[in-house]
């Protein structure tokens, strides 16, 4: 992954831009990470006590976003560590709000998305930008970051919404949600990657996408799925994260080799 170069002065800190470059691997990872997410909450919830579970997982998340937010480059495999916690942090506290607090999958839909939609507008009054690409000072950061959970609880609510309330089923699910992320990343596509609705939207949809899958691919046939279990399919995500990675990052390295080797 290939770390932009651009430097901004805000709040007298001046860091390089911290997310990775959009690619194909980029879109990859960030479905696995969230199918990975999902099976392992549901593993986790169901080996130990939930409360234990969603505190310690909790804990880990607030640690790595920490890290994440003290460091002054990107450094990928934090980046990714701080996804796979959100994804599986994110669902844990998505099934507590509907089965323990019983609020509706249509109700916790509206709330996430108005969540979004106020996430937006103050990162545009206050950065007059809403660009992912140039993470670059410590406010567009939180911001990020802060829209980076947002979707995610809105992506999950969606995906609930549609699999059990709607009654589609997992597999049903993924399928629908497949399709529907094609439009947006068409678009993201003919923008030249500058659509920043586009990317977002697509953003939103990866979740309910590699969620259903995983839980497809989990869950017994009395529920549709292919009874795989959630801790194989978990760690079956979790070693195919690791290739992707390291694919990502050797290529990248060439690429640096290349580039230098030129002078550029």
């Amino acid at each position: 992954m290939i770390e932009h170069a651009k430097k901004h002065q805000v709040w007298g800190d001046t860091i390089a831009t911290k997310v990775p470059e959009v690619t194909v691997s980029f879109w990859i990872l960030k479905l696995l990470t969230t199918g990975m997410g999902e099976t392992t909450s549901d593993f986790l919830v169901r080996r130990f006590d939930p409360p234990i579970a969603v505190a310690v997982m909790g804990a880990l998340f607030v640690a790595a976003l920490l890290a994440q937010l003290a460091t002054a480059r990107l450094r990928p495999m934090l980046y990714w560590l701080v996804l796979i916690l959100v994804s599986i942090f994110g669902t844990m506290v998505a099934d507590v709000i509907h089965v323990a607090a019983g609020v509706p999958y249509a109700i916790s839909t509206v709330a996430f998305a108005l969540a979004v939609a106020a996430i937006f507008f103050l990162w545009h009054r206050r950065e007059d930008t809403l660009t992912f690409v140039s993470i670059d000072n410590r406010r567009r950061e939180l911001f990020y970051w802060a829209l980076v959970v947002a979707t995610f609880a809105l992506g999950t609510a969606i995906g609930d919404l549609v699999a059990s309330s709607f009654g589609l089923g997992f597999l049903a699910s993924a399928l629908l949600f497949s399709a529907a992320i094609i439009i947006p990343g068409i678009l993201y596509w003919r923008s030249g990657s500058t659509s920043v609705g586009a990317f977002w939207a697509a953003y939103v949809l990866t979740r309910p996408v590699g969620a259903s899958f995983a839980d497809w691919m989990g869950v017994g046939a009395e529920r549709g799925g292919l009874d795989w279990g959630t801790g194989p399919v978990s760690m079956g995500l979790a070693a195919l994260i690791l290739v992707v990675a390291v694919l990502t990052w050797q290529a990248s390295r060439r690429r640096s080799v290349r580039a230098h080797a030129k002078g550029v």
